[in-house]
Formats: C-alpha cells, structure tokens, sequence
C-alpha cells in the first residue's frame, strides 16, 4: 500500500480516538448495570405477587408460572438455594398450610366414616349371626360388609406430602438477549475497540508519513 493512500485513509480515521470508544464503553457498562437493576427489581415485584397470592389463596400457581418465564429468561434474577445465591427459592408456607389443613380434615372424616361403617357392620352380623361369644364367627361377615359398602383405605400423617414439595428454584441464565445483555456485549466491544483503535492510529501516522 502506497503512502499516498495511507495518507488518506489516516485523514479519515484519525478523527475516531480511542477515548471515544472507551466513553462508548462506560455509557454502555452503565446502561447494562441499570438494566441487571431493573431485571432485579421486577423479579424482586412477581416474587411479591407469588407471597401475595400464597398468603391471600389467590391464582399461586399463575403468579409462580409469571415469575418462573421471567427468571429463566433474564440475567441477575436468581431464586435458588445455591452458595452464590442472593434470594432464596420460592417457598408456599400459606399454600402447604391450607393443603395440611385439608388433609388432616379428609383423614379425621375417613376415619370417621370407616368407624360408622365398622359400627354398623358390627350390628348387623350380630343381628344375623347371634351365636358365638367371642364374635369370631362374625368376622367374615363383617369384612364382607364393610368391603361392600366402600369402605376407604385409611390416610394417615404419611400421606401428607413434605414441605420441600413446596419450594421452588428458579436459576437465571449468564446472559440474556435483553437490555441488560446486550449492553455488556456493547461495552465488552467497544473496551476491545480502545486499544486497536489506538494501534492503528500509530501505526497509520508513522506509514503516512
């Protein structure tokens, strides 16, 4: 390439400094940190509406359903139990209560029903099998009735579903193509940019010289 050429492409770029991409750089690092700010806080505002529905037996499952597409799609929006997390996974105390509560009232009347069933059961196999002072001669009789009359497996404190059932962690990715995302890409360029730019500034001033 001759000198001459050299010349004119130095009068053309030597107008583009290399602080100008680093101010490029800063504008661009800050506009990603306000975005990673601004992903927090919405996460920070559909995690309240998922306690808010928890607490008041509202939509739980929609407001969980909200925040999980947000996290999964969005930098700096973590909900997990790992070392490196801010925020702690999501947790339903209210929802598991009234699921407790639930189970517990479905068990008690179980066993009530079961118990009524098993009195009446008692009653007529006496009626119809009066002989026998143990009663062991009514048993067949009374397994026979309380099968066909329906009666229900027992439940038990075992069959309600553990507390962990009701957690949930949400894991944001390294980078998203949002605001957030790529700003940083901008900066991480626009940083590389600095000090070629300043390269061939110099190396272009000594050749059109």
């Amino acid at each position: 390439m001759n000198r001459k050429r050299l010349h004119r492409i130095w009068k053309i770029v030597h107008h583009v400094r290399p602080w100008y991409f680093l101010i490029a750089c800063f504008v661009s690092l800050g506009i990603g940190v306000y975005a990673l700010r601004q992903n927090n806080l919405t996460m920070v505002r559909l995690r309240s509406d998922v306690y808010a529905a928890d607490k008041d037996n509202g939509d739980v499952y929609s407001a969980l359903k909200k925040l999980q597409s947000y996290v999964v799609a969005h930098m700096n929006t973590s909900l997990t139990s790992g070392n490196g997390s801010i925020y702690p996974p999501i947790q339903l105390p209210y929802t598991y209560q009234r699921m407790v509560a639930s189970q517990q009232a479905r068990i008690a009347n179980l066993q009530n029903t079961n118990l009524q069933l098993y009195t009446q059961a008692e009653a007529y196999c006496q009626a119809k099998i009066p002989i026998g002072f143990s009663g062991r001669y009514r048993v067949p009789c009374i397994e026979q009735y309380v099968t066909s009359h329906g009666f229900g497996n027992e439940l038990t404190a075992s069959s309600i579903p553990p507390a962990g059932l009701y957690e949930f962690d949400f894991l944001s990715p390294t980078w998203s193509p949002d605001l957030a995302g790529w700003s940083l890409v901008a900066s991480a360029v626009f940083l590389v940019l600095a000090p070629i730019d300043w390269v061939a500034l110099k190396w272009l001033r000594k050749q059109s010289k």
